[in-house]
């Protein structure tokens, strides 16, 4: 099989043949239709996530179709389309498992970081990790469900009935989640990068009340604030933003240093949390919220062998919406 390797931080990814893995217990097998590329991916090469396992093959928002099943495994079948999502693996026993809180799990495992990832033309997932896809959607719309769409909605969850509700970065995952907060009668405030009048277009014409710069005040109080953007100074900016009583979600694996802000901002009951990984249940919930609710998913695809350039395009915010990979 063909894949993209990424040998150390700071390098491009290295194109590499490899033989095709063959599933142990509980695995399958599958043919991959299309990977999405997320920031995470990014973090990868900055080497900002310290959990992970180099040489890896990156890429955790994997469609595909299973062509081997391992032993011990029920439930799934030949040829069915699985995706695979971030969440690869948990021990299933610890507090957090036990509690519903498996993506806090001490010993979970996360594709295309510790396990080999989607930047490939086959690759293994643990049978109780697959998620169930849709048979005749589009490959390359559904893979970008697997993160964005998947953290945006737990990020999204944790906002609870906000009304209003202000996105700060507005890439894949808000271009998702402006479509279904929309269809649900919230208003959506989109922050972009400053200057960006094409993005804000974008938030526009998928239903956006308001979209500016991320280094502006919105034109009323919000109710609560998902940032998407790995830039630390957006927390102050979106407490600011934010209603007492409000909330700020921080929705990404790693983001630039905090600044130091006023107590005030804080103040009235404000609250600041993070978002951390993903569970199986949060993909259940997703996908029955889109089905409810569909929304369609922007892509711009890529040919595998220009994974480099889909990571330049999405460092230097070129795109409106989500690269994805076809092999």
């Amino acid at each position: 099989m063909r894949a993209m390797l990424l040998e150390q931080p700071g390098q491009d990814l290295k194109p590499v043949e490899r033989a095709d893995p063959e599933p142990g217990p509980g695995q399958v097998r599958l043919r991959i239709e299309a990977c999405g590329v997320c920031r995470t991916d990014l973090h990868l090469f900055d080497g900002d996530l310290p959990q992970a396992r180099y040489p890896l093959i990156p890429g955790h928002e994997i469609v595909g179709r299973i062509d081997a099943i391992g032993s011990e495994v029920s439930g799934l079948r030949q040829g069915q389309r699985i995706g695979v999502p971030w969440l690869g693996h948990c021990c299933g026993q610890c507090t957090f498992c036990l509690g519903g809180q498996e993506n806090l799990c001490p010993e979970a495992a996360f594709t295309g970081c510790q396990l080999p990832g989607g930047y490939a033309e086959a690759t293994l997932v643990e049978a109780a990790f697959a998620i169930p896809l849709p048979e005749q959607k589009d490959a390359a719309s559904l893979a970008p469900l697997l993160c964005a769409g998947l953290i945006g909605f737990r990020a999204y969850r944790f906002a609870g009935e906000a009304r209003r509700l202000g996105l700060f970065g507005f890439g894949a995952a808000a271009h998702l989640l402006t479509q279904l907060a929309v269809q649900q009668g919230r208003e959506v405030f989109a922050f972009t990068r400053p200057g960006d009048e094409k993005g804000q277009a974008f938030a526009y014409s998928l239903g956006a009340t308001w979209a500016g710069g991320s280094d502006q005040a919105p034109p009323s109080p919000l109710d609560a604030a998902l940032l998407f953007a790995p830039v630390g100074a957006l927390v102050p900016a979106a407490l600011e933003a934010v209603r007492p009583g409000g909330q700020v979600i921080c929705a990404g694996i790693h983001m630039s240093e905090i600044p130091a802000f006023p107590y005030r901002l804080l103040w009235q009951e404000r609250s600041l949390r993070s978002v951390a990984n993903l569970t199986r249940e949060d993909g259940r919930a997703f996908l029955a919220a889109v089905e409810a609710h569909p929304i369609e998913s922007r892509v711009h695809p890529y040919p595998l062998h220009e994974a480099n350039q889909a990571w330049q395009d999405l460092r230097q915010g070129r795109l409106h919406g989500a690269a994805v990979l076809i092999p």
